[in-house]
This record gives C-alpha cells, structure tokens and sequence, in this order.
C-alpha cells in the first residue's frame, strides 16, 4: 500500500515493510499456530506510529501482507529447501544465517522460533507469494527511489521497524536503534540528522547496536549516488504490551512524538 502526500516536501521516502497483518485463509489453515501466534513477527502498529508522514510531504509504503507469509526484507529467493516438499531451482539461495533460522523470504518460524506450517510446502506456493507480495512492493519501492532522485536530486528512505528488549533490566528507557550498515548504505551526515532528530523529541539513540540494517538497508542504499537508506528500530516496550500485541498505555504518546520526529525529518532533509 502506498500511501502519497498531496504534495512532496522532501526527498524522504518512510518504508514499513513487516507492520502487514492481512493473513490470508489458505495460510491459517496451512499453520500450527494460532491467529496470534502467527503475529509474533509482525513490527505491529509502526505502519499507524508513522501513519502521519504523507500529512508533511512523505510518501509512505506499507507492505499489507504479514511477514509469517512472506518477507519484504529479505532476498528475493532465499528458502529452506527443508521447508519444501519438492526439489527447489537453480538460483534459490538455500543456506546462509537467515536462511539456517528458519527467517528466509517465506519463513519456517515465526520470530520466537516456533514452527509455522503443519506439512512441508510446494516451491509453486513460495514462488505465487514472491511474484504477488515480494515483488510489487519492491517494483513500488524501486520506483518511489527513482521518482525522488529525479525530483530533488537525491533520496533518503527510512525503513521502519519495532523491536524486542535487547537490554538487560538495568536500562530504565532504551534506545531507538538506527541502522546505516555501518555507513555504507547512509551518509554520516544523514545519519547524524536523524540522530539528533530522535534525541530532540526526547529518546535515545544508539547507531548500529544490535541492529545495522536489513535487506532494503543493505540492498538499496548507495550514498555515492545520493539514495540513503537507514533502518530505524523503536523499542515496542515503549508502546506496546509485547506478546499481547496490543497498544500499551504510553501509544497515543508515542504516535505523537512520531508524528513530531517525522516533521523533523521532514525539516531537515528539505
């Protein structure tokens, strides 16, 4: 779903890519977990946390469908052939750290490890979901990035993303994590922005610890070319009641200092 600004300020483009809770019936019933069960990977409520980005001149693109179905920020093909009832093409990537976790593009587990499917899958359902839901979101996005360059001359993206407690129980408030692959898919001067955007609405950031940056992270930003991209993680103890998955007390909070560190974003890179 994209989601465009009835008229474009800056040169920022702000991704949710794992925040898609359509869970369609075929795969329900493929699953051993519950319908809440299956929303333990979901980044839940970050496409609503940064809902108000098109209000001040960013388009946002929300992937619909869940990450348990198929995942946007993976490679296109990376698949457990143990997975797969059938023998899997040349060119599926088949081994490698996301891949032995069961967290390929169609995933084994859901993000607390939990096995998803009650049998093993045919390669024709993973291949229907990476051509319906993989590939028009990255067609979209591809898109969005050339559309920005062309205008302003540059691009940034913004991909994000919530996350589990990392710290121990002596960290009273933790910390936004930002993402910039170790400064090769973003600019230090962009990621420095950002920081500073995050520490004036009263959080704390940290850079690259735990998290440096996923697929699109990794995949899409190019500095040389002035496209940065830079992954931004939000603590979900902060706003929600983990695993229920549900609004905690401090959300409406929450939504409005995103909505106040999106205009400082907007602010900075216009």
């Amino acid at each position: 779903m994209l989601l465009r600004p009835d008229r474009v300020r800056a040169p920022v483009i702000v991704v949710s890519c794992h925040s898609g809770r359509d869970y369609p019936q075929a795969f329900r019933s493929q699953s051993r977990l519950t319908a809440h069960q299956l929303r333990f990977s979901e980044d839940a409520f970050v496409d609503d946390l940064f809902g108000a980005a098109p209000l001040y001149g960013m388009p946002l693109l929300v992937a619909t469908f869940p990450r348990a179905y198929c995942d946007a920020n993976r490679e296109k093909w990376e698949l457990d052939p143990a997975m797969f009832a059938d023998t899997l093409p040349q060119g599926v990537r088949v081994s490698g750290p996301r891949i032995d976790a069961g967290l390929g593009t169609i995933a084994r587990v859901v993000a607390n490890g939990q096995p998803i499917y009650r049998e093993k899958l045919r390669f024709h359902e993973a291949e229907q979901r990476i051509e319906t839901c993989w590939q028009p979101f990255h067609d979209q996005l591809r898109g969005l990035i050339d559309e920005t360059r062309a205008r302003f001359g540059r691009c940034i993206v913004i991909d994000c993303h919530s996350m589990p407690p990392v710290w121990g129980a002596e960290e009273a408030r933790p910390a936004f994590v930002l993402g910039d692959a170790h400064g090769a898919a973003c600019s230090a001067s962009v990621t420095k922005k950002m920081e500073g955007a995050i520490e004036k609405v009263g959080e704390k950031c940290a850079i690259n610890n735990p998290y440096s940056g996923g697929y699109i992270t990794k995949y899409y930003g190019n500095p040389r070319i002035k496209v940065d991209v830079i992954q931004l993680e939000v603590p979900r103890v902060l706003y929600m009641r983990d695993p229920d998955i549900m609004a905690g007390d401090e959300y409406n909070m929450m939504r409005r200092k995103m909505e106040k560190l999106i205009t400082l974003f907007s602010a900075a890179f216009e």
